[in-house]
């Protein structure tokens, strides 16, 4: 999975998932703009890839901005002379409560930075690689993109969005030569998953098939192969990596 010479953007990029694949896709031999908000994790990545001889940099960026989603890939842009390969990985989980008990403050958060967010970046990047003459795109969805759980409706509801939006703009681009696809993880140990388990993420290891949890590097070759040519004629398609949960 060959992507020298290519220039990819990673929002989250600064821990879980998000580290993940951008390290993956340096490795890979692409440039990569970390975009997140915690500025510490994220100049952490970008360092950590530079110090391996990779090429990296860092643009405090939050998602559901539209001038700071727009300025990142522009750094890019500057920085690097274009941009090939996306991976829209920023999102939060929200409150786990039944759906009557979720505030407006939450829902609203949960909209703006799962739908919102992954819209902006899609606008922006597809703006960009149409300059370049083709891209590649990967929205994080989850298994919740893909089935129903009690206690998660919204955040269910913003995951299921992603997978909806996914599907439409593949359509939309893909005689432009702009390959637009989703992963869906499913448990994968990153800090998210840590803190909604209350510091226990192997707790949900009985409820995947394969008996145990994703590491995020799982998940992060899945989005290199999606975004490489080895997946040339792949767009349009959520992609669980959830150890089989969704094949229940």
């Amino acid at each position: 999975m060959d992507l020298k010479n290519q220039v990819a953007i990673v929002t989250g990029g600064g821990s879980g998932i998000g580290r993940a694949t951008a390290i993956a896709f340096a490795r890979a031999g692409a440039s990569v703009v970390i975009a997140n908000r915690n500025v510490e994790r994220g100049e952490e990545v970008a360092r950590l890839i530079c110090s391996t001889s990779g090429r990296a940099i860092f643009v405090k960026t939050n998602v559901a901005q539209a001038s700071e989603v727009e300025a990142a890939v522009d750094r890019a842009v500057r920085e690097f002379g274009r941009l090939d390969i996306a991976f829209n990985n920023a999102g939060i989980d929200g409150s786990h409560l039944p759906l009557a008990e979720q505030s407006e403050t939450d829902v609203t958060a949960l909209l703006d930075v799962n739908v919102k967010g992954v819209w902006l970046c899609m606008k922006y990047e597809i703006g960009q690689m149409l300059k370049n003459g083709g891209g590649a795109i990967v929205n994080n969805s989850s298994i919740f993109g893909l089935n129903g759980y009690p206690t998660w409706s919204v955040y269910t509801a913003t995951k299921h969005a992603v997978t909806g939006m996914t599907k439409a703009a593949a359509l939309e681009y893909a005689q432009q030569k702009i390959r637009i696809n989703a992963v869906g993880p499913g448990p994968i140990e990153t800090p998210l998953l840590e803190v909604g388990t209350g510091g226990n993420p192997h707790s949900y290891a009985g409820f995947v098939p394969m008996g145990r949890i994703g590491q995020p590097e799982e998940v992060a070759n899945a989005v290199v192969w999606l975004c490489s040519s080895a997946a040339s004629f792949v767009t349009g398609h959520t992609l669980p990596v959830d150890g089989g949960v969704c094949a229940q």
